[in-house]
């Protein structure tokens, strides 16, 4: 009688495991995705990528980094880095950071493009993820 009662509790708790799988799996971070797939900015040089004013990352054209990132608001910039290719000498940055909102578990996608202000961050269809 014991042991058959261990053992139906051996297999109640197993069917728990699911339960908690699921509780760990919850995401508490989430993912920004930068791009330079596009020859949108017409410069070979490569280009360094700033969060929160701390460099985190290089792109050169047709590349995309990603980066796993606490919830929250975060400021991007962008500036030309000095590299191998020619007249590729360090840039001002970005006139202005783009702020993101990122969410717990969410995933933005952000393409650099060019404007009449220089570089920017431009949002990506949902579909291009």
């Amino acid at each position: 009688m014991r042991r058959s009662a261990s053992r139906l509790l051996g297999i109640l708790g197993l069917m728990t495991l699911p339960h908690w799988a699921n509780a760990e799996s919850i995401q508490d971070y989430s993912v920004l995705i930068i791009s330079r797939e596009r020859l949108e900015v017409g410069t070979p040089c490569e280009l360094g990528i700033y969060i929160q004013d701390n460099k985190v990352g290089r792109l050169f054209q047709e590349q995309e980094v990603s980066f796993n990132l606490a919830p929250g608001k975060v400021n991007v910039r962008l500036m030309q880095e000095p590299g191998g290719a020619p007249g590729c000498s360090p840039g001002l940055p970005a006139p202005n950071a783009t702020s993101i909102e990122l969410h717990a578990g969410q995933v933005q996608k952000y393409r650099i493009a060019n404007g009449p202000n220089g570089m920017y961050l431009k949002l990506a269809p949902p579909d291009q993820y």
